[in-house]
């Protein structure tokens, strides 16, 4: 990745794994999520916003609705979380935030990744709404937003780079920590039953599966069956993106390809550190895609998360990036991430699943 990515999701009733074992400590993160959902109440501003003075407003207040969304909070509960959701979204839905054609990261500059994001959470809050009024206005706004999507995706593009999206949403290459976004958009758009062709999450696969790392027999299938994918095709995979491909190429369903065994395996291998560079953005796609392929992959991958996370919360809740450019993305940023990592194992979102 070369810009702040700001990221998380997947889709609803698609994994096949049974329920892994619960892992030690559960109260521990239930206090810990707890705080984390005060903190960010905490910081919203009076017009609705949550964003930690951080300019991508619309992308970091999205975050936060789908991590207290995650936590089993709603905006129609009369709680001061449901309270600060229903604000927040209010927030996001104001007319100057989604341009005329869809665009919901260009008011704020957060670009395509923002619009991902946003977009994931719209189609997540369907029927979710306060009320008729609302509820209609998401479904208009993620529709615009979706169709932005498709009609970005659909650009002419060379061969590497088609299926693929990138910076802005005329952008004519392609990178993996950009396209996992639009890939969750389309995929909680279309089982909230908005029109996604299939032949754009095909093409989206295809995309993803060239990001894999390893040569091709005559049949096009890898040889190397312990790798995974990287930022774009013919580089080399790291943590956050290998963890990316490996929960796109499942809520595209494709669960039994052999990149994503070949992933699963190349991450059960591999722990971040805190504080390793995009360890909040890998680590949400490493707990919710293990957690899809479930059994060993999903209870290691929930204690390590759990181990590595927990003990660096701030007292007062919030998670923040150790350097780099997601230290830059801020409080908001790290501590949404957190918890829609931590939160697997609630199920409350559809994201969450299998």
């Amino acid at each position: 990745m070369r810009a702040i990515a700001i990221g998380v999701l997947a889709c609803a009733g698609l994994g096949r794994a049974q329920e892994p074992p619960k892992a030690a400590g559960p109260d521990r993160v239930d206090q810990a999520v707890g705080r984390a959902i005060q903190w960010l109440v905490s910081v919203q501003d009076k017009d609705g916003a949550i964003s930690d003075q951080h300019p991508n407003q619309t992308a970091m207040t999205s975050l936060s609705i789908m991590a207290m969304a995650a936590a089993g909070h709603q905006p129609t509960d009369d709680t001061p979380q449901g309270q600060a959701m229903k604000r927040a979204l209010a927030f996001v839905l104001k007319p100057d935030r989604q341009e005329v054609q869809g665009y919901l990261g260009g008011k704020d500059g957060s670009r395509m990744y923002g619009h991902g994001i946003a977009t994931l959470m719209l189609c997540e809050m369907l029927g979710m709404g306060v009320d008729a009024k609302m509820d209609q206005q998401i479904r208009d706004a993620a529709k615009k937003a979706v169709d932005m999507i498709l009609r970005s995706q659909s650009l002419q593009k060379e061969a590497r780079s088609a299926g693929g999206w990138r910076y802005v949403p005329d952008s004519k290459d392609s990178d993996l920590s950009i396209t996992v976004w639009q890939v969750m958009a389309l995929r909680s758009a279309r089982n909230a039953g908005l029109d996604v062709p299939k032949e754009a999450i095909d093409k989206a696969i295809d995309y993803i599966k060239r990001c894999y790392k390893s040569k091709r027999d005559g049949q096009g299938k890898p040889e190397d069956l312990k790798s995974a994918c990287a930022y774009e095709p013919g580089q080399h995979p790291e943590y956050a993106m290998a963890a990316a491909g490996l929960l796109s190429l499942q809520v595209c369903g494709a669960y039994d390809a052999p990149e994503v065994q070949g992933s699963a395996d190349w991450l059960k291998e591999r722990k971040a550190e805190y504080g390793s560079e995009w360890y909040f953005y890998g680590t949400y796609y490493y707990a919710q895609g293990m957690f899809q392929r479930g059994g060993d992959y999903a209870l290691h991958a929930r204690k390590t998360v759990e181990g590595t996370l927990l003990p660096k919360q701030d007292a007062q809740g919030w998670w923040m990036g150790v350097h780099g450019q997601e230290r830059g993305a801020g409080k908001v940023y790290c501590t949404s991430m957190a918890v829609l990592s931590l939160a697997v194992k609630y199920h409350y979102l559809p994201i969450y699943q299998r």
